[in-house]
């Protein structure tokens, strides 16, 4: 590739030297009356003549535009740079442009390449030769400057070695003291650095100031590399194009950010206010938690909630004040980005707005509060946690449930816990032969509820007959209790003590169901008396209907009739 650049300029530079000597020697072979030195004005810059104009109007005389094109290579030649840029002749209508990256130098015009008998594209091409001779021209170096800039390179070289070498005996002396601070402070404060760090590394400050020092050692020869190499001729351009790279997006995000200055400001002002307004509104709602201030018809348990939904609000209100102020803000790939984020969280997140919607419903109807017994569907437990998506209910088992608000909302509810001083009516069925009295049953039943523990005396147990099946008759046995927490245990003290009271009275629980009619086969109610004794009708008879006990006739007093 090398190789066809050199052979490529080979062939082109003697083109443009005979395309010059041969447009020099249409200038010298020109008659004298045209080449009279009066219509010439030479082109002169820095000391070199470029060519000459010949004036030909007198609106714009040949000085008056000499000295307008030299201002403007006076422009060019400050940004001028060989690598990237270049001169180029431009065709127009009826003229020629010499252009320098689309800004025109001058024009070669098809009057002046007649008065100097010469065709107008040959005219063009030797000034703008001779143009691009004078830009890319390099004065040749003396043996005195080359010595001068060898010198200067090596002083630079040295410079940037001692400053590498002042470095790492900085970081040395740094290092030894890191070491003595990891012994006393991070051995025993657990640090998640330490995940972070190669598997090796036994120093977590040491590693980190490692780091540092092989950056600072890195921009240190990156950025003075480039200067020490400037000191030779043909690097000059090299070097000017590499900090100009760097100086782009370094002069980029200094401006960016003093012109960010105003924004940031009006950005803080908004971010001070919400941070008040939340701070004041948290203040309120821990006064209302504790009830140091009251507000009609307000529930306590909502003051948390409510600052939060609020919170929730005033943090987009303040969000959508300072986003037009962000950097970028305006661009078309930060609003992709932000379409993007909407979409993905707007489709992925169904289930979990459904849950925190239901969450905000059930914290304002107030169905249950933390540590309430409950029963939500077939789930019996006591309230532990409420948050904004689930509800966590503990059972008498010590299980933890976790359930979804959403599936709160549209089951059932049951709140078994006192709340306000009621008390809580237990109930449980039993089925008996249509054989015994229902006075007798009443009696046996709230004899066994008047056993049982953790139940109320007043008010008063009551029975109820809820069916007449074919074979036995149902009784409802409730009682009343404010142990909400021990329903469970209270259920099973009930069930032992009717056990209890109707075997000890020879009464048969006809559940599962029973034929009344006896056909000589044994009683299921356990007793003292012997196979042998129970088998006479009669006998079984006296103990079915109490017979030889005195047992009252009135009904008990319904608890629900007025």
């Amino acid at each position: 590739m090398l190789f066809k650049k050199y052979l490529l300029i080979f062939l082109i530079i003697p083109f443009f030297a005979e395309s010059q000597d041969s447009i020099a020697s249409n200038l010298k072979s020109t008659p004298q009356s045209k080449q009279n030195s009066a219509l010439k004005t030479p082109l002169i810059f820095e000391l070199d003549t470029l060519f000459y104009l010949n004036d030909l109007s007198k609106s714009y005389p040949a000085k008056q535009r000499a000295s307008a094109i030299i201002d403007r290579l006076k422009v060019i030649k400050g940004e001028y740079n060989k690598t990237l840029d270049s001169v180029y002749l431009r065709e127009a209508d009826s003229y020629y442009e010499t252009v320098f990256n689309n800004k025109i130098i001058f024009t070669t015009t098809q009057n002046e390449a007649d008065f100097i008998n010469i065709p107008l594209l040959k005219l063009a091409e030797y000034r703008t030769l001779r143009l691009q001779e004078h830009l890319n021209y390099v004065e040749p170096l003396s043996t005195k400057e080359w010595a001068k800039r060898f010198g200067f390179f090596s002083i630079s070289l040295i410079i940037l070695i001692s400053l590498i070498k002042l470095i790492n005996w900085l970081f040395s002396k740094l290092n030894v003291r890191l070491s003595k601070i990891e012994k006393t402070f991070l051995r025993k404060n657990r640090n998640l650095i330490k995940y972070l760090i190669p598997r090796k590394t036994a120093n977590i400050f040491v590693f980190v100031a490692n780091i540092i020092r092989l950056t600072l050692i890195i921009i240190l020869v990156f950025a003075c590399a480039p200067f020490l190499f400037s000191f030779f001729p043909w690097a000059e351009q090299v070097v000017g194009l590499f900090y100009n790279y760097i100086s782009k997006p370094v002069k980029y995000i200094v401006f960016g950010f003093i012109n960010f200055i105003p924004s940031l400001f009006f950005i803080l002002v908004i971010a001070y206010i919400t941070r008040y307004i939340i701070r004041v509104m948290r203040e309120i709602a821990r006064d209302i938690e504790l009830e140091k201030l009251k507000i009609k018809n307000f529930h306590k348990d909502w003051a948390n909630p409510t600052s939060k939904i609020l919170g929730l609000f005033i943090y987009a209100l303040s969000l959508v004040m300072i986003f037009p102020y962000l950097p970028g803000s305006g661009s078309t790939a930060f609003q992709g980005v932000s379409i993007f984020i909407g979409a993905i969280i707007s489709f992925g997140s169904t289930s979990a707005i459904a849950n925190i919607i239901a969450g905000i419903v059930i914290t304002y109807m107030r169905p249950f509060q933390i540590g309430d017994r409950v029963k939500v569907d077939h789930i019996l437990g006591d309230v532990i946690e409420k948050t904004i998506l689930v509800t966590r209910i503990r059972t008498p088992k010590n299980e933890d449930v976790t359930i979804p608000n959403a599936n709160i909302l549209v089951g059932t509810i049951t709140n078994y816990s006192n709340t306000n001083a009621h008390t809580n009516i237990l109930h449980t069925t039993i089925t008996l032969g249509y054989d015994l009295p229902w006075q007798t049953a009443y009696k046996l039943l709230l004899e066994a509820a008047n056993n049982t523990q953790l139940t109320e005396k007043d008010p008063k147990p009551f029975v109820h007959q809820t069916s007449l099946d074919d074979y036995y008759v149902s009784y409802e046995l409730n009682v009343h209790t404010f142990e909400s927490k021990r329903i469970p245990f209270v259920y099973s003290e009930i069930h032992k003590n009717i056990l209890e009271v109707f075997n000890a009275a020879g009464v048969e629980i006809l559940s599962p169901a029973y034929m009344a009619a006896r056909d000589g086969n044994l009683t299921t109610v356990p007793s003292q008396l012997s196979p042998d004794a129970k088998s006479p009708i009669n006998k079984l008879v006296d103990h079915l209907t109490g017979r030889n006990q005195k047992i009252s006739t009135q009904k008990p007093e319904d608890p629900f009739t007025e």
